[in-house]
């Protein structure tokens, strides 16, 4: 066989394993190691198994994944989610759908300080859907902007995904978080918008609540200082050069420790589910690690990134609408796929040949940084898309009144906001890497 032809059956025999449930570090490393020893030999092989582990896995830059997931832990457990909730519903919830409004901004706040789209979605849900219910809401739209409100984890810097694109495509983690921020801003805001659009349509999903006084907006507003306090601290630090986005991951680590242990609200017990729930995490990233990288390395001796780059070289149509159809290939792959998973083997194929095209005249490092925060928006419309949409598979695991259709049907428009965002970012990528010129 051909090295394309052997590549598409390793990544057909791996889509197969997927399909039977098999865990996905082991669907990638299974079919990369029969791909590799059917084109090399057993010693070849066993060469590649012992040095790959140790040079992954002593990659320095890799630490600040763990440590930005006990971050999260920490802020989950010592009760910043509540906080939030409770200070934007001060000040927004007397309005249409105010209580929705509410659940989006501490999604967006929750996720400066996590990091994790399934994290934030399941941290905000266990605060604001009890509330939103004894409101009135009506459950699709309650579950669906819970849901909606979860990807904010990952496109509100910190963000895991972002860290693992910026390892594995050798980019400032500074500057894609950096980039990333004002795309954040505009998915919050068009997310607002779509609530209030809903609201006004359809005003029997969302009753208003009883409007709070100014005393108790700012009470309740005061709840939220350490978090406001530690983001400027670790952001600020970063980009101050006070320390490198590791060091700033663990100085935010100890902040949100410090700020639940001087609250009262993380004890021992909340300690330990938060470093076992981080173990847990970060050995489930690495080992999705080995298995892409495995999977990559047969790839590469099938020469399928330099097939791939060449054909799409020889296209007789424009570099805008190959990154468009790349885009779409993204979404179709997020329904059915983890944001890990997908970034971890499509990345070391599709970069090269996204680096190769002319796109708005940018220079390597804009552009890589510009492809990278339209991957993240991909990564997160996938967590909303059925079949899968793991977002929506948290919420109504814990808001079982809700059917999982309903939730579905709410998550549309909020869909066509993503879509939208998406088509204003790619035909201006100064929305992205424009802030680098003050880096």
């Amino acid at each position: 066989m051909s090295g394309g032809t052997t590549g598409l059956w390793i990544f057909a025999a791996m889509l197969l394993m997927m399909a039977l449930r098999v865990p996905i570090a082991a669907a990638m490393f299974i079919p990369g190691a029969a791909g590799y020893l059917l084109m090399t030999n057993d010693m070849a092989l066993l060469n590649l198994l012992k040095g790959s582990a140790v040079a992954r896995l002593s990659v320095y830059d890799l630490s600040v994944i763990p440590l930005f997931l006990l971050m999260g832990q920490f802020s989950t457990q010592g009760g910043l989610s509540r906080a939030l909730f409770k200070a934007a519903a001060a000040f927004v919830g007397h309005r249409r759908g105010g209580l929705a409004m509410a659940a989006i901004l501490a999604s967006a706040a929750f996720g400066a300080v996590c990091g994790s789209s399934v994290a934030t979605c399941a941290t905000i849900t266990q605060v604001a859907y009890g509330e939103m219910k004894k409101g009135g809401y009506h459950g699709r739209l309650s579950t669906a902007v819970l849901a909606t409100g979860g990807t904010l984890g990952i496109l509100i810097p910190p963000s895991v995904p972002l860290v693992v694109y910026a390892i594995l495509t050798e980019q400032n983690i500074a500057k894609l978080f950096a980039a990333a921020f004002i795309p954040g801003l505009l998915a919050t805001a068009g997310y607002l918008i779509v609530i209030a659009i809903y609201c006004r349509l359809r005003p029997e999903l969302a009753q208003p609540s009883a409007r709070i006084e100014w005393p108790a907006r700012w009470r309740a507003l005061l709840g939220v200082w350490p978090l406001v306090a530690i983001f400027v601290l670790v952001f600020g630090g970063i980009y101050g050069g006070l320390f490198s986005p590791t060091e700033g991951a663990a100085v935010g680590a100890l902040g949100t420790f410090a700020t639940g242990a001087l609250a009262g609200e993380l004890g021992w017990a909340g300690i330990k589910r938060s470093f076992l729930g981080t173990a847990e995490t970060s050995a489930m990233v690495f080992m999705i690690f080995l298995g892409a990288d495995m999977m990559n390395s047969a790839l590469a001796l099938t020469q399928m990134p330099t097939l791939l780059a060449d054909w799409v070289g020889h296209l007789q149509v424009p570099p805008f609408a190959i990154v468009a159809m790349i885009l779409a290939f993204y979404v179709l792959l997020g329904c059915v796929m983890d944001e890990l998973s997908m970034l971890l083997l499509t990345i070391p194929v599709i970069f090269p040949t996204v680096m190769s095209l002319d796109l708005w005249g940018l220079a390597a490092e804009p552009k890589a940084i510009w492809f990278g925060i339209l991957v993240l928006m991909t990564v997160g419309m996938g967590m909303l898309a059925p079949p899968v949409g793991l977002n929506v598979y948290v919420v109504n695991g814990m808001a079982k009144d809700v059917p999982m259709k309903e939730t579905y049907k709410g998550v549309m428009p909020f869909l066509a906001s993503d879509v939208l965002r998406m088509l204003l970012l790619l035909c201006f990528p100064v929305l992205s890497v424009g802030v680098l010129k003050w880096l």
